[in-house]
């Protein structure tokens, strides 16, 4: 089984702060590095990392070539790649003392993948490979329906959550994997407690299997009539930017290898958790050795 991530591809501005800016105020930054992001680029190296077998497609700019490079370092096939005139997808980042994150993303490239090119990929994959997706591309519609055509199973990620979200085929989607204020705002929903999202979901996509992440207060999986829950490992905290995307791509390789899902979400615990103990995004991500020595440490 493959996996095709059709997904953004950025270069992380990131400023370490003692706090947040906030509006008609200037601040020193204490730190500032640049890195290689996207939570279409974070994901495919999670599964990467994770073994899985990923084809990464999407689009950068002519400032694009060190998000190519990082991608190949791990071996993720990017043959699917185009680079075009302009600047790929940036994302400003603030990181405060406590490890938290605010992002402001400009899509650049990736806010260039037309319909002709997702079909031009979607022709080398076939049914039941899996194609991730997430809300920081253009075309996400086209692609879900696309996908669904082929028979393949479809897995979205919609971050950033925005009004667009609500008009895409969403029934045709197998597996959704969100945080919990995601969760609300898919359910239409005030954020209430996780059971109330969780049932509100369930009611809306009968169908689907959710991945519904909480930070360190754990992540649920439900589909139908399994719902299981597993608490995050406590662990000091440098970085969460990555951590998200990590537990989504270890979800997902772990269902492309047809794990039991108390062993998913173990893992996938495991790995975010590794992840937020160390600065950055996609260099955060650890391996799938590193992830099975923690849990035989835990």
């Amino acid at each position: 089984m493959k996996v095709l991530n059709i997904g953004s591809l950025n270069i992380d501005k990131t400023y370490s702060v003692r706090r947040f800016v906030r509006p008609k105020e200037t601040i020193k930054a204490t730190k500032y590095e640049e890195h290689c992001g996207g939570k279409g680029l974070n994901q495919t190296i999670a599964l990467k990392r994770a073994g899985a077998k990923v084809y990464h497609a999407g689009m950068v700019g002519k400032d694009g070539q060190i998000l190519l490079d990082l991608l190949r370092q791990f071996g993720v096939c990017t043959d699917y790649i185009k680079m075009i005139e302009g600047t790929s997808g940036h994302a400003a980042i603030q990181i405060d003392e406590n490890g938290e994150n605010n992002i402001i993303i400009s899509g650049g490239a990736n806010d260039h993948i037309s319909k002709e090119y997702i079909l031009s990929v979607l022709e080398d994959f076939e049914e039941n490979d899996i194609l991730l997706l997430q809300n920081e591309i253009t075309n996400v519609n086209f692609a879900i329906e696309k996908a669904k055509e082929k028979g393949m199973v479809v897995i979205f990620n919609p971050s950033p959550m925005n009004e667009e979200v609500y008009t895409y085929s969403l029934q045709k989607v197998d597996y959704f994997l969100v945080n919990e204020v995601e969760a609300a705002m898919l359910a239409k929903m005030d954020f209430l407690e996780p059971e109330d999202t969780i049932e509100t979901l369930k009611g809306k996509f009968p169908n689907a299997g959710f991945v519904m992440t909480m930070g360190d207060r754990g992540a649920w999986f439900f589909q139908k009539d399994i719902l299981l829950f597993h608490e995050s490992y406590r662990i000091p905290v440098v970085d969460t930017t990555g951590a998200g995307d990590t537990f989504c791509g270890f979800f997902i390789a772990g269902l492309a290898e047809g794990l039991d899902w108390n062993i998913i979400l173990e893992r996938s615990s495991a790995a975010a958790a590794i992840a937020v103990s160390r600065a950055g995004a996609a260099q955060s991500v650890p391996c799938k050795e590193e992830v099975n020595t923690f849990l035989e440490k835990v």
